[in-house]
């Protein structure tokens, strides 16, 4: 396999999952977002949900069509991350009064956000992992919530909120991968990558900087 010839689909939409992958030297050649049913099955754990996600949205992007283009020697990321109390799995809020009660929930508490990675490789061989980071909010005050609601960042977002936002003021403690709260946990992604044959280290050679 020849690195020229190598391409790589990131399966989202999502502008910080992007961000992140460009952040580690890494741009892909084709974004295709994955329009695929989220709803929790029965008894699903957050954690199983992170990574059967994340696997039907890069198994939904392989059938694409500008996908299949790009030919044989294409590697596809894709990405889901769940917010869990216990079992409990927090929604991505589409209103102010679900976003609400996430942000009580976890207010002054401990909860776990789980972000999963598939990567399905020329050849038809897959991997999966799963980043699983504790994070610890503060106490809110009912100003923190209703202006925390009116920036609107929490719209979409797992549990409510946007660690890389205004949020990231209300954490306390986060034990794992920062990154992985945003959205994309990037030693994971890299390592699949690497691990699979994607040329890693020449895309860093050969990519701007970030941030410089």
């Amino acid at each position: 396999m020849t690195e020229a010839r190598v391409k790589l689909v990131l399966a989202s939409a999502s502008p910080r999952r992007l961000a992140l992958l460009e952040q580690a030297g890494i741009k892909p050649d084709l974004l295709m977002p994955a329009d695929i049913d989220e709803t929790p099955m029965k008894r699903e754990t957050p954690r199983r949900l992170a990574i059967r996600l994340a696997n039907e949205k890069a198994r939904t992007a392989q059938e694409a069509p500008l996908v299949k283009k790009l030919g044989t020697k294409t590697f596809i990321i894709a990405a889901d991350t769940v917010v869990g109390l216990g079992r409990r799995i927090l929604p991505k809020p589409e209103t102010p009064e679900e976003a609400e009660s996430c942000l009580w929930l976890l207010s002054g508490r401990s909860h776990w956000v789980y972000s999963a990675v598939t990567l399905l490789a020329p050849g038809g061989q897959s991997w999966r992992r799963c980043s699983e980071t504790k994070v610890r909010f503060k106490r809110f005050s009912r100003e923190d919530v209703d202006t925390y609601l009116k920036s609107g960042e929490w719209r979409g977002k797992a549990g409510g909120y946007a660690v890389q936002g205004r949020a990231e003021s209300f954490v306390r403690t986060l034990s794992g991968s920062h990154s992985g709260v945003v959205g994309l946990p990037l030693y994971e992604t890299i390592h699949l990558l690497h691990g699979a044959g994607y040329p890693v280290h020449y895309t860093w050679l050969t990519a701007p900087l970030s941030g410089v």
